[in-house]
């Protein structure tokens, strides 16, 4: 088992790894949308903060390994339902045709007041 780390996402606030390696997998810890270089939520509303987990997420796979292309499956944390076309279309930015499997849950409350958590799990090399 390796884990991953990268300063191009978010550091680690606990004691957890932003993702770890073994058996051929990677799986991310989830991506909340905070900038890397301010550790502050990313202003914009709901897609800014959906686009910032997400190249957050991109980050961690790549420092592992990976990319977007060998995701397998994606887990979303949302605060509003509601919002759920929004999501899709950043989502399609960065994962355009590829369409890992994904499981969408509504949830009451997230980090530092985050509207949305990412986390994956992806093949490596």
């Amino acid at each position: 088992m390796r884990t991953v780390s990268t300063e191009r996402a978010p550091a680690a606030v606990g004691p957890y790894s932003q993702g770890v390696v073994g058996a051929g997998l990677m799986f991310t810890s989830g991506q909340i949308p905070l900038d890397p270089a301010t550790g502050r939520l990313v202003e914009g509303g709901f897609g800014a903060q959906v686009r910032q987990a997400l190249a957050n997420l991109d980050a961690v796979l790549r420092a592992g390994g990976s990319d977007p292309t060998r995701v397998l499956k994606v887990t979303v944390f949302l605060t509003d339902m509601e919002r759920f076309g929004e999501l899709n279309e950043a989502y399609e930015e960065l994962f355009g045709a590829a369409c890992p499997a994904r499981s969408a849950v509504q949830v009451g409350r997230l980090p530092l007041d985050a509207q949305v958590e990412i986390e994956a799990v992806a093949e490596v090399t």
